[in-house]
């Protein structure tokens, strides 16, 4: 296809595994059957998302425990559970884990992962991270006797480049960093200084990679509004979104994948693009929304991304999903058959479009030549 297509990352995990992985919260000593359980959801995953005819697929976070956000500290001896509170609708919030002394590390990373999901498909893998800035919160705002916060980053920013480099020579297709906290970080300080802070502290692992590297290196950020309340979620999940791409574009990555499908204003982001973009860096904008059950018919698909192509060149254009299907593991909100409806009607939509927009490039070509 003209047009690449990507997974964001995540499908609801089995009922089995739900449960296991909720007893394993509880007590991690006593679930003896949880590997081979993620395994077996793991072949599962891999073998329906190969059946959407999705050219790239994930693991669908099978194995990520609790939530896409923390599992790289998952377990670690040096943290405490009353950390930074994530704001979910319905009181329904999480808490990072407190880092109580140091040094930081992680326990493990996410090639693991990866070099699993490897044995099961036959079509390239995706593999998604957590970004340093996310996982800045851990700090306490107190600062820690003997562990300045400044040594805490340099630990934070080393572990991260390793795990981006062991995704990237483990063979991932690319290696995606979940940035879900830019539009937290508007929503606490409007100013944007948080924000500029997460931007920097970012881009001093990505400014460790090579331009090469970097192609193969992209940046999700998801349209989330971080509230305990669905009301307010509803009205304020994509409030600001457009506003956010500036700053999120000033990250040093090659790719960037984008919430658009559920936006209400969609040529407002797609502006944004356009004006702030880079010419190294390839858009893949949202054309499935997982917040909303119903199934995108193809045809929808195919004009959502004939309408971003009137923004950004084809050439630098790709389609995704708005978000993962299932961040954390209980999420229940859509089934895995609607996830994977989802993902197919974005694959058949996405060739649908290819088809129109090769057509039209080779008819200019053309026109150019008979001019």
């Amino acid at each position: 296809m003209m047009i690449p297509t990507e997974p964001i990352g995540s499908i609801p995990r089995p009922p089995a595994l739900v449960a296991a992985l909720a007893a394993a919260l509880r007590d991690p000593a006593g679930q003896p059957r949880l590997a081979s359980l993620i395994d077996e959801a793991v072949r599962a995953t891999i073998a329906d998302f190969e059946a959407t005819g999705s050219p790239v697929i994930s693991d669908g976070e099978q194995a990520k425990v609790e939530n896409f956000w923390s599992y790289p500290v998952y377990g670690a001896p040096n943290t405490a559970p009353d950390g930074f509170r994530i704001p979910l609708p319905n009181g329904h919030g999480q808490r990072m884990p407190r880092l109580v002394r140091g040094p930081f590390r992680y326990q493990r990373y996410a090639d693991d992962y990866l070099r699993a999901a490897r044995r099961h498909a036959t079509q390239p893998v995706k593999q998604a991270v957590i970004s340093p800035s996310a996982l800045a919160l851990m700090y306490p705002v107190e600062g820690l006797p003997g562990y300045p916060r400044e040594q805490f980053l340099d630990d934070l920013v080393r572990e991260h480049e390793t795990e981006l480099r062991r995704c990237l020579e483990a063979g991932a297709h690319k290696v995606q960093i979940d940035f879900a906290e830019a539009h937290l970080a508007m929503q606490l300080d409007p100013g944007g200084a948080l924000l500029a802070s997460f931007i920097d502290l970012n881009n001093l692992a990505l400014g460790r990679f090579s331009p090469e590297e970097r192609a193969l290196i992209g940046v999700h950020m998801s349209a989330t509004g971080w509230s305990e309340r669905q009301s307010d979620m509803a009205r304020g999940s994509m409030a600001g979104y457009a506003e956010l791409i500036p700053a999120v574009l000033e990250l040093r990555a090659g790719n960037f994948y984008l919430a658009l499908a559920g936006s209400s204003e969609p040529e407002r982001i797609l502006r944004a693009v356009r004006e702030h973009a880079r010419a190294d860096q390839r858009i893949f904008v949202g054309v499935t929304d997982p917040h909303d059950p119903r199934i995108e018919t193809p045809e929808l698909v195919r004009d959502r991304i004939l309408r971003a192509a009137e923004y950004i060149d084809p050439e630098r254009l790709g389609t995704t999903d708005d978000a993962g299907f299932a961040p954390f593991f209980d999420d229940a909100s859509i089934s895995r058959a609607t996830a994977f409806a989802k993902i197919r009607a974005r694959v058949e939509g996405t060739r649908l479009a290819s088809a129109i927009l090769e057509t039209a490039c080779l008819e200019s070509a053309a026109a150019g030549g008979a001019a």
